[in-house]
């Protein structure tokens, strides 16, 4: 529908100059229907195209459905909303699994140790039962077979001669009893050592089915939400066809502008951390920057992401090459010596916490279930400056640039290393 003059006066001239006045308007009730609202665009240097204008003029020719518009756009954000608590709890999964198989590999290494120290007991006590052994052979040489009475009895050399035997059977007695003990506490060593290799492997087999919980865990609810994707997705496609070839335009050309837009965000941003910075002070949170947006685009796979950098992942993400949340904030960080786990409850508490007000580029953000209980923490981006983010976001998404300021925002780090 054409605009009017009339309207187009009403609009005041504050709005119809201001950056403001040219974002895309969302009618919300019936009133709308047949209203025109024109807004002179103002020139702005190196408008991605499409322009504001050109959305604008899409958007005019649906305003006659403007109330079955408001009802779609509210399906859709409820829809939108339902997807968005399902990648949390998926990703909550995810990271549980990440979590549980960094545990898992302690209690391996404590097992390798237990193992290693009933080796050592054993081979103390075998050396200690063999000298106990050649004692035994010796004082037999010494006493010749006799029990200290009857050598006392039969021997020969008057009262030295016996206190000389007496001497030497005392002496014997006593390393005997020595050896004994030597023996008996090597044993006794060995015995804890055996008992805690029993703990280590009692460890690690719940370890491993914890793990093996959290991994089924994980794999349901990223099933589930990857079905919701095609459902809500075709969701989208349904309520979109309803309403007809002109409301499909004006969404494409919405679609096209937000990619350009994006893009030229995602060329700024490289740009401002573009360069030869080196890794030294306040330059290594650029340098994480800048590894970090190399790879925009890269699609999400659960458990993808290596130091060397993207990687095809387990589960759902076996045959996607590409980064998980904790996958690219390890491999970025990496790049300028620190190391990650694989998890998010680590990269938590892997530097001091930096209060949002004062977060520098290369800040990790955290977002959690619960913002008063960092265990429900269950997705990270790195910081890159203006409020903003590059995140892998979830199962069927790619890394991308977005908002730090959303649901779950709990605190940054900045890691140390």
């Amino acid at each position: 529908m054409a605009s009017t003059p009339t309207v187009t006066a009403a609009v005041p001239r504050r709005a119809r100059s201001s950056g403001a006045a040219r974002r895309i308007v969302v009618w919300t009730s019936a009133a709308a229907v047949g209203a025109s609202l024109f807004v002179p665009p103002v020139p702005v240097r190196a408008d991605p195209a499409p322009s504001a204008r050109d959305v604008e003029r899409g958007r005019e020719q649906v305003r006659d459905r403007a109330a079955e518009v408001g009802r779609i756009a509210a399906r859709l954000a409820q829809a939108d909303g339902e997807l968005e608590a399902l990648s949390a709890r998926a990703a909550a999964a995810v990271e549980r699994y990440n979590g549980e198989q960094v545990k898992l590999g302690k209690a391996r290494e404590a097992h390798a140790e237990a193992q290693r120290r009933v080796a050592d007991a054993a081979t103390a006590l075998d050396r200690a039962r063999a000298e106990t052994g050649a004692f035994a052979s010796d004082a037999y040489r010494h006493v010749t077979g006799a029990t200290p009475w009857s050598a006392v009895v039969s021997g020969q050399g008057g009262p030295q001669g016996f206190l000389d035997r007496a001497t030497m059977i005392e002496l014997i007695a006593r390393r005997r009893a020595d050896h004994t003990g030597r023996v008996e506490a090597a044993r006794t060593v060995a015995d804890v050592m055996r008992r805690q290799a029993v703990k280590a492997v009692d460890a690690q087999n719940a370890a491993t089915e914890r793990a093996e919980d959290a991994k089924r865990e994980a794999e349901s609810l990223v099933a589930e939400q990857r079905e919701a994707v095609g459902r809500i997705e075709a969701r989208k496609a349904e309520l979109e066809r309803l309403l007809g070839a002109e409301r499909a335009k004006a969404r494409a050309l919405e679609r096209r502008r937000k990619a350009a837009l994006e893009a030229a965000e995602a060329r700024r941003a490289r740009s401002a951390f573009g360069g030869n910075a080196t890794v030294t002070g306040s330059s290594r949170g650029a340098t994480v920057v800048r590894y970090a947006l190399r790879w925009l685009g890269t699609p999400y796979s659960w458990g993808g992401g290596t130091p060397a950098g993207p990687s095809y992942g387990i589960a759902h993400g076996s045959g996607i090459h590409g980064f998980d949340c904790s996958g690219i904030a390890l491999y970025a960080w990496s790049k300028v010596g620190v190391r990650l786990d694989h998890w998010t409850g680590t990269q938590w508490t892997s530097g001091p916490h930096i209060p949002i007000g004062r977060l520098r580029p290369g800040d990790l953000v955290f977002f959690a279930n619960n913002t008063s209980d960092p265990d429900t923490i269950h997705h990270v981006g790195i910081f890159i400056g203006n409020g903003k983010m590059v995140e892998a976001p979830y199962t069927g998404a790619r890394v991308r640039i977005a908002s730090i300021y959303r649901s779950g925002l709990i605190g940054a780090t900045r890691p140390a290393g």
